[in-house]
């Protein structure tokens, strides 16, 4: 343990691994160096010192210089005198320090050699193998012109250009091409041993995912067969087979190999199979006329096929490290990081049974309006964190849009746990700017079977079952509460919403109109909408008006209520150019901005006067703006809109709202009127609203007159109008009598005085 320790400690000393490698791996190396003799002088085809020279300047940068120097006396300068010992030091350390200072200045992103990655292959081409070549070529031809090198006879000088130099110098890239990696990679080895199960890991992420063990057997048999022709030695018998045209045969197969099996494994294999082949090049290229030009042409094939390979292979691992990457990424929400909808549907396909939990936070939704978007993206991040904390492995926390997540468990004891992982989820906290936050949260699950082809239908009624958790404080079973009811529901609701959505674009809607009865005779109507069934019968409000509210199709009813209003009493302003209606407008509406230059612009284009319209809002929590809504009800009556407040005295409108209300109307829920002749209490509140509203000079309206005594009690109170069964039922608009009571061409009904809207 001791000297594993001192080894990780000291390996990266001079002294260390820089100075012991060269001694230990030179003289190995060397045995993959190849030469041959042309012209009587000799002429390498591959050497693999300098690569290695490259390599440990690379890993261990300056530090290698002492080990490269005595490598390089002890075994490639043996028996020379001082003088060449030196000068053959300088030629084989000048180009590596070159070429390595080059790489590092000019690749400063990444100091290490990055083997593999194409971005590098042009730093890695011409400073890993064209500069060293050049210059140790170069530097080679100078020092024999000079004749400093004589026990180099055998290598003298000759013109640049001839075939001999042109095989030296192809040699060289291809040493540099395939050496550096191979040398590389030896080293980290050397240096590392456990690194090789990394690499191994490596090698295996290369393949193509579709690679199967008979692929690998058929190309291995493919190389195996047409490399033993290749090494076959030549005989008289021998054919083509066994010539330097059996190179070609390589590189089809070993592209074959490098667009599926990856650059790593790939590039060993070459490396090692070029090593061989060039060592045993005489079985392939016999000494005859012509040799020297053979040679040149075997290894130029040998290094254009290097190439070839080698970048093929890096393509073909790009490619497939982005397809893999892309695929991981589709499976990722971009913007909480968390596993989205798509993974947990394949999460879900792979496992028989699961157990899906839906976890519902509606309060989060609220924070997001005040403290913005951040605040629930990182909330649910810190969830998540949180839970996954004490799942078992292959269960994940999922993003669900809104303020929603989903969780996916194994089945074993999963009832025991939802309990114990329910009661982890309350006890979580979170700070948001030294704010401690913790919104409900409502938890349902349902045990399921893969495959699952309906999974946003059943994620619906899991969010169903969530809200009754938020009441229940405990994880709800959606299979207890009944699934095929839910299911219905939502079957149902999307069904209206469709309606609702025909029924805009071919106007299957129909008008309806119920009066207003003033006591004093100023009458109008309220303006009440039904839907058209498929057999022509009226489907009233209560069925597809929430449905409408929740998909967000309120204001386009609205507005198509105003305009097919406004269209028909402008087809009546000769026979009651008097006609005053109310419309009800939803809070959605009333929040928007935008809606009072719209109705303004209809008023004109209808030549409607703005007194003749009467626009009801229930004030209730839905008026997500309530500052906007005030705002565009005042403007409404600075055009010359009288503003009714719905449905007063249940749900959000009381009488701490009254202290706020500066509208024109106030209309009494009828849940009081119905009872004040035969209830005191009812009698009492509807008496002091009433007085509360002559107070802030309102007219008063009572909902739900169904009889002559509530209409009798209600005029006892003062009320100024009467509504309901009791005073006329709803007719379809287009039955208006002629003869309304025209009120005054100005507008000077009894409207006429009150104030306006100021603080709503």
């Amino acid at each position: 343990m001791n000297f594993c320790k001192l080894y990780k400690q000291y390996r990266d000393e001079w002294w260390g691994l820089p100075l012991i490698l060269p001694l230990l791996v030179l003289p190995v190396i060397k045995i993959a160096n190849t030469y041959t003799y042309i012209g009587g002088a000799r002429t390498y085809l591959y050497y693999l010192p300098l690569p290695f020279m490259l390599c440990m300047m690379l890993f261990f940068s300056w530090k290698a210089l002492p080990g490269l120097i005595a490598g390089i006396g002890c075994y490639l300068t043996k028996d020379m005198h001082f003088v060449e010992k030196l000068g053959i030091a300088l030629q084989f350390l000048i180009p590596t320090i070159v070429a390595w200072g080059g790489y590092q200045f000019f690749n400063q992103q990444r100091k290490m050699v990055s083997h593999g990655d194409t971005r590098l292959m042009a730093y890695r081409l011409f400073w890993q193998m064209f500069i060293p070549a050049t210059i140790f070529l170069l530097l080679l031809q100078f020092t024999l012109y000079l004749g400093l090198y004589p026990s180099q006879r055998n290598t003298a000088w000759a013109s640049p250009l001839t075939q001999r130099n042109l095989i030296n110098y192809q040699s060289l890239l291809m040493g540099y091409l395939t050496g550096v990696p191979l040398c590389y990679l030896l080293i980290r080895l050397i240096r590392n041993p456990n690194y090789f199960r990394s690499f191994l890991s490596q090698v295996r992420r290369d393949f193509d995912p579709k690679v199967t063990g008979l692929e690998m057997l058929v190309w291995a048999v493919m190389v195996a067969g047409i490399f033993s022709m290749l090494m076959s030695p030549l005989t008289k018998a021998s054919s083509i087979f066994s010539t330097n045209y059996t190179i070609s045969l390589l590189l089809p197969v070993m592209l074959w190999g490098a667009m599926r099996f990856g650059y790593r494994f790939i590039s060993v294999v070459w490396t090692m199979m070029l090593i061989v082949a060039i060592h045993y090049h005489y079985h392939f290229v016999p000494r005859s006329a012509g040799y020297s030009v053979q040679m040149a042409i075997t290894s130029s094939s040998f290094l254009i096929f290097s190439f070839i390979i080698a970048y093929m292979a890096m393509l073909s691992s790009r490619q497939r490290a982005i397809h893999e990457r892309v695929r991981r990424i589709a499976f990722i929400d971009p913007v909480v990081s968390l596993p989205n909808m798509r993974a947990l549907s394949r999460a879900i396909n792979h496992t028989p049974w699961s157990v899906l939990c839906f976890l519902r936070m509606p309060d989060l939704e609220v924070l997001t309006r005040h403290y913005g978007i951040m605040l629930r993206i990182n909330y649910k991040q810190n969830l998540a964190k949180y839970i996954c904390d004490v799942l078992r492995p292959g269960e994940d926390v999922y993003q669900l849009t809104g303020s929603d997540l989903a969780m996916l468990l194994h089945t074993e004891s999963y009832k025991d746990r939802l309990d114990d992982l329910y009661a982890h989820i309350q006890q979580f906290r979170y700070s948001w700017n030294g704010m401690p936050l913790q919104p409900q949260v409502g938890v349902s699950y349902c045990y399921i079977h893969s495959p699952i082809s309906h999974l946003s239908l059943m994620l619906g009624e899991l969010n169903t079952v969530a809200e009754l958790s938020l009441v229940t404080n405990r994880p709800e079973n959606l299979q207890r509460r009944g699934a095929q009811y839910l299911q219905q529901e939502l079957k149902d609701k999307i069904a209206m919403m469709v309606r609702v959505q025909q029924a805009l674009e071919n106007n299957g809607f129909r008008l309806m109109a119920q009066p207003i009865v003033g006591v004093r005779g100023d009458d109008y109507h309220e303006v009440l909408l039904r839907m058209l069934g498929d057999d022509g019968e009226l489907i009233s409000p209560l069925l597809f008006l929430p449905v409408a509210y929740e998909f967000g199709m309120a204001s386009r009813i609205d507005l198509w209520v105003l305009e097919n209003t406004l269209r028909f009493m402008a087809s009546r302003r000769k026979s009651n150019p008097g006609m005053r209606l109310a419309l009800n407008l939803s809070p959605s509406t009333a929040s928007g901005t935008g809606f009072s230059q719209q109705v303004k612009d209809l008023l004109a284009e209808y030549s409607i006067e703005a007194w003749q319209l009467v626009f009801e809002i229930t004030e209730s929590h839905s008026l997500v703006n309530a500052d906007q809504a005030r705002r565009t009800l005042h403007e409404l009556q600075d055009l010359g809109c009288r503003v009714a407040i719905d449905d007063f005295g249940t749900g959000y409108a009381s009488y701490a709202r009254l202290k706020h209300i500066s509208a024109d109307i106030l209309k009494i829920d009828g849940s009081f009127i119905r009872n004040i002749a035969t209830s005191s209490l009812d009698y009492q509140i509807v008496s002091s609203i009433c007085h509360l509203a002559r107070m802030k000079k309102m007219r008063v309206v009572a909902e739900y007159v169904e009889n002559e005594e509530i209409r009798t009690a209600a005029i006892t109170l003062g009320i100024d109008y009467l509504q309901g069964y009791g005073i006329g039922k709803p007719a379809p608009l287009e039955e208006l009598a002629v003869a309304e009571p025209a009120a005054c061409e100005s507008g000077g009904d009894d409207f006429v005085g009150l104030p306006l809207l100021s603080d709503f």
